[in-house]
């Protein structure tokens, strides 16, 4: 384990090293940011408008209380899609689609030793094939967690309308009361750090696999597995780090 922790750490480092030309790597982050991004938007659309709406319908159907204001329930749709349902549970998705595909197309052009031919070439096959994912999941990933909030709200606000759990004016009424813009910032900073677990894991799974077009599967399926491991772990960090800062504030 811990020989595979220091195998990964050296794997990034080989990312910024002996690296191609700046025009080399525009084309490809262009072509991956298609890849990882646009292709994923639809299956997020999906899962998202459903994921409020449900949110919605469960959180008014458990504050029954008449003590309870109709707009808390939008309040704490709002706040549950902010700092966990749109940044951790989307990325958890994007790891099974996303992560999946990168660790098998790597895994593939090793075994097949299309790897092996970069490097006989002189080319840094790692910054080569892993930098461009890299840097198009971080772009990528951020504006699909923005775009999974929109659509999580969205869905919440057709749920309530069709169900009458709340009205159209309440819902509206409690997502705007009381926005603490932190919790915006927060859910940009869990997007980064996710992306980043799950590109580079994904990769480094990928890279270095071995055997035939068993392990080619194995692999994939690790690399989802220790993807979400990560990203749950750094979601617990990142939720403790925001509960001292505001403590603290």
């Amino acid at each position: 384990m811990i020989k595979q922790v220091g195998k990964y750490f050296i794997f990034l480092g080989t990312l910024f090293t002996n690296r191609e030309s700046f025009r080399t790597y525009v084309q490809l982050f262009i072509d991956e940011s298609v890849k990882i991004g646009t292709d994923s938007v639809l299956l997020i659309s999906i899962v998202s408008v459903f994921m409020g709406a449900v949110t919605t319908i469960q959180t008014a159907y458990n504050l029954v209380s008449p003590l309870i204001p109709d707009y808390v329930v939008a309040l704490v749709v709002r706040d549950m899609v902010l700092l966990e349902l749109a940044p951790t549970i989307i990325g958890i998705i994007f790891a099974g689609k996303v992560g999946s595909n990168i660790a098998g197309e790597l895994g593939t052009m090793r075994i097949t030793e299309q790897i092996d031919a970069l490097e006989v070439m002189g080319i840094n096959s790692a910054s080569y094939l892993v930098l461009p994912k890299l840097l198009a999941t971080l772009f990528t990933y951020p504006l699909l967690v923005v775009y999974s909030a929109f659509l999580s709200l969205l869905g919440g606000y057709v749920a309530a309308r069709f169900t009458g759990v709340i009205t159209p004016q309440d819902y509206t009424y409690g997502i705007q009361y009381q926005l603490n813009e932190f919790m915006i910032t927060f859910a940009m900073i869990k997007a980064f750090v996710f992306a980043f677990i799950i590109s580079t894991i994904s990769s480094f799974m990928g890279y270095f696999t071995t055997g035939g077009a068993l392990e080619v599967g194995k692999a994939s399926t690790s690399a989802v597995t220790n993807s979400v491991i990560a990203i749950l772990a750094a979601d617990y960090l990142l939720a403790q780090l925001l509960a001292e800062f505001l403590a603290a504030v």
